[in-house]
């Protein structure tokens, strides 16, 4: 086990090497510093002095890879690249363009976005396996043919529809909760029901669907069978036997939205005034503040090796026919 998650860390490193050099060169040579000073400062006619000066206060008048003015080791290391990209290494993210240090702001906004995403997650995961060991019991039935219309429509409809209507209809008509804003300490729950019950109510018709192929494929398996021939009832036959052998599909779905946890929903949050990694991510890129939206990047990758190395390791625990060499 502990050689192959060593083993894993190893693999992961050259991706996020790629992700970090495929980041740079986007922000960095397709977009030089001076045309980010340009966007930065605003205006129509920017000066060069302007530019340089821009550039100076915010670390981007040195060299790109070499510094070849300087000496020793601050020829590499006196640079935009080791400033700017290599320091992600460290989780040192440095500083937006307002001045802002991006690490602390990460630190305080992933508690409301893990506020919202990690109930969310729970209560689908569970409302989703539910309805769907429901659909398959009563396979090939007017309930189960129903529930699938059911979902299908779910999944037609827009995001947006269920974040407005459910503003509208529970914030504006019923009062029941604030519509939009976020407080700290437990006056945040009223804060969270809104976005935590939309985002559920919004997952049930992809993940209902999702898992009851995940069961219909194993209940006409041998084991299955096997079962019944024993004289198991279906109900113990579904949720002894079914259950626990779908859960390697359903775990790598689950595990793999891991980031999101920390990243955060962008629509969710932007809509419900919710200060977390999502909207965080969406004001970086409304002002151009190319810092904060390189250290997200960089940190959503980081997140998903981390997902997906949980995924293999939670196989294991399902499934003991699983080893990991």
């Amino acid at each position: 086990m502990i050689a192959y998650i060593v083993r894993r860390i190893l693999y992961a490193i050259p991706i996020l090497i790629g992700v970090n050099l495929l980041t740079f060169t986007l922000f960095f040579f397709v977009n030089t510093p001076d045309d980010v000073a340009r966007l930065q400062l605003g205006v129509k006619r920017v000066t060069p002095e302007a530019i340089e000066k821009w550039k100076i206060g915010h670390g981007y008048d040195k060299p790109l890879l070499y510094n070849a003015d300087a000496t020793g080791a601050a020829q590499l290391t006196d640079t935009i690249f080791f400033k700017h990209s290599v320091r992600l290494f460290l989780f040192d993210f440095g500083r937006a363009d307002d001045g802002r240090d991006i690490s602390q702001d990460i630190g305080e906004r992933m508690w409301p976005s893990l506020a919202i995403a990690l109930p969310t997650l729970l209560i689908g995961v569970l409302v989703n396996i539910t309805f769907a060991m429901l659909l398959a019991f009563f396979r090939g039935m007017y309930l189960d043919t129903w529930g699938v219309v059911l979902c299908v429509i779910l999944m037609s409809i827009s995001t947006l529809f269920y974040i407005i209507g459910g503003q509208y209809l529970v914030g504006k008509l019923l009062r029941l909760v604030p519509i939009s804003g976020y407080d700290t300490s437990w006056h945040a729950i009223k804060f969270v029901i809104l976005p935590v019950i939309i985002g559920a109510v919004y997952g049930i018709g992809a993940g209902t669907r999702l898992y009851r192929t995940f069961f219909l494929e194993e209940i006409n398996k041998d084991y299955v069978r096997t079962g019944r021939a024993k004289g198991l009832s279906e109900f113990r036959v579904l949720f002894q036997h079914v259950l626990k052998n779908a859960m390697i599909p359903i775990l790598t779905g689950v595990v793999a939205v891991i980031p999101l946890l920390f990243i955060g929903s962008l629509i969710m949050e932007s809509f419900f005034g919710i200060p977390g990694l999502g909207s965080y991510t969406i004001d970086a890129i409304r002002h151009q503040d190319f810092g904060i939206v390189r250290g997200m990047v960089f940190l959503g990758a980081v997140l998903y090796v981390i997902g997906y190395l949980l995924t293999d390791i939670s196989y294991t625990l399902v499934d003991p026919r699983v080893r990991l060499n």
